[in-house]
């Protein structure tokens, strides 16, 4: 476990600036409680407390298998892909939101787009490919992607033109329960 390379932060940072914005601020520099820190072990990067970084040293690197919230991975290529055990840190920080009608929740936890028939609320002024939490009517995070089109757009669209595009959602647990580890 070892820190992120000035490369690897500016990745990270960049795509997390796209789903929370400014309030990326918030995960960095912590009021309420313990400093946070990212950390890179075997190509993911995890977001720990402090304190569990300290009790983590005591621990060989071969037999260390996670740490803390694995807030996604590294490529082979380098590029760095959020992963779905972030949505609570993203649904509490995010600066755009989607919410979706009960008939539409199944279609997005089996892995499909957001199309305009699904689409319950939508955050006001949500520009054109950007990051956005997906909902439920009841307000549980089900996932997150980027925006097809911008908020005003989405209004002369066909209810069957797709609105957010899917990047992840917690059915993809069951989905890919073997090959996630």
């Amino acid at each position: 476990m070892r820190p992120l390379t000035e490369e690897e932060t500016k990745a990270v940072f960049e795509k997390l600036a796209n789903y929370i914005g400014k309030n990326l601020v918030h995960l960095i520099d912590r009021d309420e409680d313990d400093a946070y820190c990212f950390r890179l072990h075997k190509d993911r990067v995890y977001y720990l407390p402090l304190p569990m970084l300290h009790y983590a040293t005591s621990v060989a690197r071969p037999n260390l298998i996670s740490l803390g919230t694995c807030f996604g991975k590294f490529s082979k290529t380098g590029k760095f892909k959020l992963g779905i055990t972030c949505l609570d840190w993203l649904a509490k920080y995010a600066k755009y939101k989607v919410w979706i009608k009960p008939s539409g929740e199944l279609p997005f936890l089996y892995g499909n787009h957001v199309a305009k028939a699904h689409l319950g609320r939508i955050t006001e002024d949500t520009p054109e490919h950007q990051g956005v939490v997906v909902y439920n009517m009841a307000d549980v995070p089900l996932g997150f992607g980027v925006t097809a089109r911008s908020t005003i757009d989405t209004r002369k669209l066909d209810p069957t033109g797709i609105i957010v595009f899917h990047q992840a959602d917690v059915g993809e647990f069951l989905r890919d329960e073997d090959t996630m580890f």
